[in-house]
């Protein structure tokens, strides 16, 4: 009987042993995103904002050991969703870190088909957002009408007659520009689609030039973006014709980029490192001080995306699989400080949250920044979640 209790003891403390070595294994976070070509540096943004979280954690999040898996999408759906793949195959069961909607398109059903989950950093397309939203997929950026709806919205008030609108002939694209015809109460004289790896946009400013409209409404992201302002610039367009468009057309890293080309630009934004609350003065010293830049608000959000997924860890302890109903609504919470200040999800687990309008020009150290202008609209909401019918 001694023998028995011996034994019973040691198999109770050999379980607790056990049960501590798997609390303390990592929680693998499948960070697939794009960290070459043009497009290059806002995968690095993404990265480093993410990263940023974790170290200031010591490697977890919410107190759970985390693990980066990162991946190089390439800009290619086909090899984002082989990275996705392979890594469930490796039991991964939370992602997150595509930049691109039509990567993160191809790569969001094989992480749905396994019951795993995809919180997105950036990417909001519409397809997610009404009729296909699903409980496991959640969207901390935006949902990608809302800069386009915004942007429109401070078009009218500037009290625009004609614009030509015009964006890469992929998802992101295709959202921006029928938001913004949806929003815009004026007349658009052309609505034209480029590809999204495109450089040279002779064509497009020759008919631009042709139509003389009083605005551009664009969404042209990472290097395509570069070089399109520089050629508009270069062309003289920028004399007459007003650029209102999304600071994802001249982020930080795009500005400093191309020189004076993006002076006079009109930005919608949800975020910028001049944002006034404590959560996004600390993040933007914090995040200055890792790497040496400013933060992009690809970065900021990425930043918001890990201490979303800190908060829902902590609240499962790690446990995603065994405890997924409680992981998913912890997600839904929303329970920590967004540098956006305000954020809540609506019901399709898109962003409710306030845009702003910038502009840019020179600041008192003569360098370009974005003064503030006003903010454009408060608590908005996409126009698919009434769509929506989550189970």
């Amino acid at each position: 009987m001694q023998h028995l209790k011996k034994l019973g003891v040691g198999m109770t403390l050999a379980a607790a042993a056990a049960l501590a070595h798997a609390q303390q294994q990592p929680v693998d976070i499948g960070f697939i995103t794009t960290l070459s070509t043009p497009a290059g540096y806002i995968g690095e943004d993404e990265r480093d904002g993410f990263g940023l979280a974790v170290k200031q954690e010591g490697g977890k999040l919410g107190g759970v050991p985390v693990r980066m898996l990162i991946e190089d999408d390439g800009l290619k759906p086909a090899t984002g969703k082989q990275s996705a793949e392979k890594m469930l195959q490796d039991g991964v069961r939370l992602f997150t870190g595509v930049n691109f909607s039509n990567v993160l398109i191809a790569v969001v059903p094989s992480v749905l088909k396994e019951d795993a989950f995809y919180v997105s950093l950036n990417a909001g397309p519409s397809n997610f957002a009404g009729k296909a939203c699903h409980r496991n997929f959640f969207s901390v950026a935006m949902q990608n009408d809302a800069f386009g709806d915004a942007a429109a919205l401070a078009a009218n008030d500037m009290g625009v007659k004609k614009v030509v609108i015009l964006a890469p002939g992929y998802q992101a694209g295709r959202d921006a520009l029928t938001a913004f015809k949806r929003s815009y109460k004026g007349e658009i004289l052309a609505e034209i689609y480029t590809k999204l790896d495109q450089s040279d946009f002779s064509v497009e400013l020759a008919r631009i030039r042709s139509l003389q409209p009083d605005a551009i409404f664009e969404f042209m992201p990472g290097g395509a973006g570069i070089n399109f302002a520089k050629q508009f610039a270069n062309s003289g367009l920028n004399k007459s014709i007003e650029m209102v468009t999304t600071l994802y057309s001249m982020d930080d890293r795009m500005l400093a980029a191309t020189g004076d080309a993006g002076e006079g630009f009109y930005l919608s934004t949800q975020w910028t490192a001049e944002q006034d609350n404590d959560a996004s003065r600390a993040f933007v010293k914090a995040f200055e001080e890792e790497y040496g830049r400013r933060p992009t608000v690809y970065a900021a959000t990425s930043y918001d995306t890990a201490r979303l997924i800190a908060s829902a860890l902590k609240a499962v302890n790690g446990d995603i699989k065994g405890q997924a109903d409680a992981f998913r609504e912890a997600l839904r919470k929303a329970d920590f400080e967004s540098v956006r200040g305000k954020f809540k999800f609506n019901t399709n687990q898109y962003p409710i949250q306030d845009w702003y309008l910038v502009k840019v020009q020179r600041n008192a150290a003569g360098k370009l920044d974005y003064a503030p202008v006003r903010k454009i609209a408060e608590d908005l909401t996409d126009p698919y979640h009434t769509e929506c019918k989550m189970d």
